[in-house]
């Protein structure tokens, strides 16, 4: 795997440290609160299934995938600013933090409704069997939003109609503060496809080859035409849902523990090194040069303004009505 995609998974990890700096985290009080959604523990989860996919391939994210978005090109200094929520920010404040949107690397826009974005993807892969392109599209969502209703539409509608879609669920074990134990009575999340008559694979989430390898597969399958694949991709969130979540309240730090001893990026390091191919000097000049970037980002971001309230209904209609343009003049004192 080329280390661009190393770089990303460390630069997710190494910046998440530095993001309390701004001004927003520190005095909400001026604006809207922060919340950042962390992915700490599962990026091999992320990066491994981004990896396997073209570049004429669309991501349909869920929470935790902004990653993703920096893989297809995101600048990181606009993946901030969406955290603030100023002019830099392409969702013009208007969206969660951590909800990016990237047109130009084909990663989509995404709701905060639990399992929406499954719909979505599998009409997306619909439009696009319909039109012959050859586009497969990745949609991901998480243990908690096999429980939607959603799941049952998007994999039911996949399977008959033959979608190229590889449905990618990231099992961090916690939707929230709810366990997998209280989520689904079944054994494993990847048998639930059996009974839409889908094709799935459970696979080790924190092995980043491991996933790599099983995205591609359900990737080439879905290009050829044969349909749909489910991924279970089996991780854990080791921080809480949220940064204003305190995952203490709900559970025992002998299984976040537990996890640590799993780390993906760990493990990858060690694999690495065992074949030479890195070490402490590459760690050092890597993370430098994260450390670089990152502090270079927050303050492109920061130094940018408020969202200019003229684009106040901007991507609203491809043409804004009279009566939109209107109540703009009037919002804006003109």
């Amino acid at each position: 795997m080329p280390r661009s995609r190393a770089r990303t998974r460390a630069r997710s990890r190494s910046g998440a440290p530095r993001l309390p700096r701004l001004p927003r985290l520190r005095r909400p009080s001026r604006s809207r609160p922060v919340v950042r959604r962390p992915i700490l523990g599962q990026e091999a989860a992320t990066v491994g299934s981004v990896a396997a996919l073209d570049e004429r391939d669309w991501i349909f994210p869920a929470l935790r995938e902004g990653a993703a978005a920096m893989m297809r090109g995101l600048p990181l200094h606009v993946a901030i600013a969406q955290l603030i929520g100023n002019d830099l920010d392409r969702c013009r404040g208007r969206q969660m933090p951590c909800h990016y949107t990237f047109r130009e690397g084909r990663y989509h826009a995404m709701s905060s409704v639990i399992g929406t974005q499954i719909s979505h993807a599998v009409g997306a892969a619909m439009a696009a069997k319909l039109r012959r392109d050859d586009v497969v599209i990745a949609g991901y969502l998480g243990d908690g939003a096999t429980s939607s209703n959603d799941f049952h539409a998007g994999m039911n509608f996949a399977a008959v109609f033959a979608a190229p879609v590889v449905l990618i669920c990231q099992n961090n074990q916690w939707a929230i503060s709810v366990p997998l134990s209280q989520q689904s009575a079944s054994e494993t999340l990847a048998m639930k496809a059996d009974a839409y008559g889908m094709p799935s694979v459970r696979v080790d989430g924190n092995d980043v080859l491991a996933v790599f390898a099983a995205t591609r597969d359900a990737v080439a399958r879905a290009r050829r035409g044969d349909g749909p694949t489910f991924l279970e991709l089996v991780t854990y969130r080791r921080l809480g849902h949220s940064s204003s979540d305190d995952p203490s309240r709900y559970r025992d730090e002998a299984e976040v523990a537990a996890w640590e001893k799993r780390d993906p990026i760990e493990r990858m390091r060690r694999h690495l090194e065992s074949g030479g191919a890195w070490n402490k000097d590459h760690e050092q000049e890597l993370q430098d040069r994260i450390a670089r970037d990152v502090n270079e980002a927050i303050r492109v971001a920061e130094s940018a303004g408020p969202v200019s309230p003229s684009t106040l209904i901007d991507d609203v209609f491809a043409t804004p009505t009279p009566q939109l343009e209107e109540q703009l003049r009037f919002a804006i004192g003109e």
